[in-house]
């Protein structure tokens, strides 16, 4: 039974993925997406960053040691905390100075899957994303030389990284080491991994039927797809902008392009359940209500994509999808705190 509702299922997500392709601009797809769920595959590494155990170490101790913001009081770890997923459980980052950001930190867990990286997409690796909140004024508030000379002062620093890149401290090699780190954040092994790889008692009667709702009368798959759940593009879902900011054109800050104003960055679903509270701007506290704002085809607002319509959930089917969210939770790995030199 459950079978035959997936398989149904999928014919008319299929359906609906085409019909987006042609009324809905606003959505940034180019091409058909590929729709399958599925296991993560390996971690590309980037040529130009062999990954290594000891610049892996080295990243880890840098992640967390707060030596590079401006005052020592904010590490990246401040904002992508492990037991929430490497994400912020607060709406809102406090840089230095208790400055406050204007979105939620999304999670550091599997970006190294990311096309892009930030909600609006602005760095293209995640060695570029890295320098960003260093010398950011409301984050870290540091600048690169700063940051470099401080740590160059630190004899254990200077071991490493002479061990790791053969020379001295330098942000090339802060950016390398971090996103080397980065990469082993990531979340597999979950219920539905398990589920995927033969064992069907790994999720239960419930998570199954919201697997089938995920693919079908939710819609959730049209945007969450692929190993890691998301189609690593950009979307007006018409969600209220709430915060500091009066107005966050999302997307639009990079490209210029009118289509993408109000546009972010489709999160992964993976571990879900850990990296509340949602969206951009952090204004749904769980998973209940992010659904909630689905049901009802989000909010009025200019320029909202057009598979962004009302879809008639009932209570039941509500928490089928949730049981399925939870069951995406995986293992997450280098979770403990170093010892820092």
């Amino acid at each position: 039974m459950i079978v035959q509702m997936v398989r149904n299922s999928n014919a008319i997500v299929l359906a609906l993925a085409g019909l987006l392709l042609f009324v809905s601009p606003q959505s940034s797809l180019s091409e058909e997406p590929n729709l399958a769920l599925g296991q993560l595959p390996s971690i590309q590494i980037p040529a130009a960053n062999a990954q290594f155990d000891a610049k892996v170490e080295l990243g880890k101790l840098l992640f967390f040691d707060t030596r590079l913001s401006k005052d020592g009081s904010v590490s990246c770890a401040s904002c992508h905390v492990p037991a929430a997923g490497f994400s912020d459980p607060r709406q809102f980052s406090l840089g230095v100075g208790g400055k406050q950001g204007g979105r939620n930190a999304p999670p550091i867990m599997n970006a190294a899957y990311n096309h892009v990286q930030f909600w609006d997409g602005r760095a293209g690796s995640l060695e570029e994303q890295v320098l960003g909140p260093m010398q950011n004024p409301i984050e870290m508030a540091s600048t690169l030389d700063h940051a470099v000379k401080r740590l160059r002062k630190v004899k254990g620093y200077e071991t490493r990284f002479q061990a790791v890149f053969g020379h001295s401290v330098s942000a090339d090699g802060i950016a390398q080491a971090i996103a080397a780190f980065e990469r082993t954040l990531i979340s597999t092994n979950s219920p539905f991994d398990r589920y995927m790889a033969g064992d069907k008692a790994a999720m239960s009667e419930a998570a199954q039927r919201g697997l089938a709702l995920f693919q079908g009368k939710a819609k959730c798959v049209l945007c969450h797809n692929g190993p890691n759940f998301t189609d690593n593009k950009f979307h007006n879902i018409g969600v209220p902008q709430v915060g500091p900011l009066k107005e966050d054109l999302g997307r639009y800050n990079v490209t210029k392009r009118d289509a993408d104003r109000g546009a972010f960055k489709t999160p992964s679903l993976r571990s879900i359940a850990l990296t509340a509270p949602y969206m951009h701007t952090g204004g749904f506290k769980t998973l209940e209500e992010v659904l909630e704002f689905y049901n009802k085809g989000g909010e009025p607002v200019t320029g909202k994509d057009a598979f962004m319509t009302a879809l008639n959930l009932t209570d039941q089917e509500k928490k089928d999808l949730v049981e399925f969210m939870n069951n995406l939770t995986g293992e997450l790995k280098n979770m403990s705190l170093p010892k820092l030199p």
